[in-house]
Order: structure tokens, then sequence, then C-alpha cells
């Protein structure tokens, strides 16, 4: 595999290649992924529940990301690593190029934020200063007690316009890369057309210009419940190899997600 970078993931776009991610914590897992088709991990807050066990990402620090991250990173030197910015770790300017340096510095090739168009200034700060930045929009799980619960965003026609308006201020702030979670597929597709930075999608249907899954739900052993967006492709295969690859043929096919992982 050759080395995954922005321009990589730009070209996939650009001729509608599908992009392949998944969450992922350790060198062992970095290294499945990365000897299976996977081309982009994130270094998620997810793991706040999924290791940790918590009810959200609310408790994740940043040197608990930069910890993961250099585990990540040692499973692969390929592979495009995106590492979150947790909860309260980019309030100024200031303190989001701080905490986005050292995760930087534990081996991510860019860097997550959850929000719209307020994220304006520290956006354009982190690029200055060298640090690619990726933006998440739709169901954004560090503003979870905001919302009520893990609730689908954008239904209304007021919450996708202005969806649609933060993710064009975020690709204008200086943003590369933006995920959508738990939105309407329709919604997904009209962002990713009339934005030219690559779109990945997890819970926003197949128009999206990728797919992302925490890797727990991928396998079936996320505690809890499996979201209706995921599907265990373990279960399919019946090992871990065959899960991920199957994983990534089916989203560069388009057959996943299919509509009944998608919402209206």
């Amino acid at each position: 595999m050759s080395k995954i970078t922005v321009s990589t993931l730009n070209k996939m776009k650009h001729e509608k290649q599908k992009i392949t991610a998944l969450t992922a914590y350790d060198a062992s897992f970095a290294k499945l992924f990365h000897d299976n088709g996977v081309e982009v991990i994130l270094v998620g807050d997810s793991l706040g529940m999924v290791l940790q066990g918590g009810d959200d990402t609310l408790a994740v620090t940043n040197s608990e990301i930069a910890y993961h991250t250099r585990c990540v990173r040692a499973g692969s030197r390929e592979l495009f690593i995106i590492a979150d910015l947790p909860f309260m770790t980019y309030s100024n300017p200031a303190d989001a190029c701080k905490n986005a340096a050292e995760l930087m510095r534990a081996g991510a090739n860019m860097i997550k934020l959850e929000g719209g168009e307020w994220l304006h200034d520290s956006i354009r700060a982190m690029t200055q200063q060298g640090i690619p930045v990726c933006g998440h929009l739709g169901l954004t799980p560090q503003s979870v007690h905001v919302f009520g619960g893990f609730k689908i965003q954008g239904r209304e026609q007021s919450q996708a316009d202005k969806m649609l308006s933060d993710a064009k201020a975020l690709e204008a702030a200086g943003a590369q890369l933006l995920v959508l979670e738990c939105i309407p597929s329709e919604l997904a597709k009209r962002i990713t057309d009339e934005l030219t930075i690559p779109t990945i999608g997890i819970g926003a249907g197949n128009q999206t210009d990728g797919q992302i899954l925490v890797m727990h739900d991928l396998v079936g052993i996320s505690a809890g419940y499996i979201p209706k967006f995921s599907k265990n492709f373990l279960l399919e295969t019946g090992n871990m190899p065959a899960a991920v690859q199957k994983y990534c043929e089916d989203v560069k096919s388009g057959a996943f997600p299919s509509t009944e992982h998608e919402f209206k």
C-alpha cells in the first residue's frame, strides 16, 4: 500500500472512488486494517464508550487520545490517521492548536473536531500552523446532552440548511475533510455534492465520499446496542481479516450502507 495523504483522499473524491475508514485504538488492529484494505483510521473519542465503558465520550482526555494515536501509528506507517480532539479541548484557538499539536506529535495526520461555523477561527489558526483539520457535523457526540440523547440531526428544513451552511463555513476556514454522522441520506448527498473536500459518512447513507464505522460495531462486540447504521461483518464472514475485507468491498461497491442502514 502506498502512503495515504490528503492528496490521495482528494483524488479519490474526484475520481469517485469510495474512501474506507474505521476506528482503531491499538497497533494490532491498525495493522489488521492496513493489511485488508482500509485507507483511513480514526482514533476516536469513542474509546470512552467502547474501551472505557462510559455512557458518552466526555470523560476522554487529550493525553488518552495521544496514547492511542501512538499505538495506532506503530501498527501502520502508511494509513491516514485522524485523531479526535476531546470535549472542551478546543474552545478557543490557542487551546485547539496546543492540544492538536500533541496529537500530531503522537502520529496523527489530521485532527478532527466537532461543530459548525463557530470553529472558524480555531480551524484557520490550526491550518496556518500546519495542522490539517477534519470537521464533524450532524450527531456530534460531545453535544449529546444538548441534543437530549443520540438523536438524528437535520430532519427539519431549517436544521438541514444550517448544516449545509456550516459545512461550507468549515471548508472555507480550511477544513480538508468532513465527517457527517446520523443525518438523512438526502442531506448528506446535498452536502457532499456542494463541497470540494471529501465527506465521510456514518449513518448518512451511501452517497458520501466514504464510510466509517466504529470497529467494535463492525464485528458485533459493542456493549449495549448495535446502531441501525452498522452491520456485523464478522457474523457474515467468520473471521476478522475477511470481515474487514468485506466491509471495504461493500463500501467500494456501494452495497454498504444499504437502505436499511440509512435515515430518511
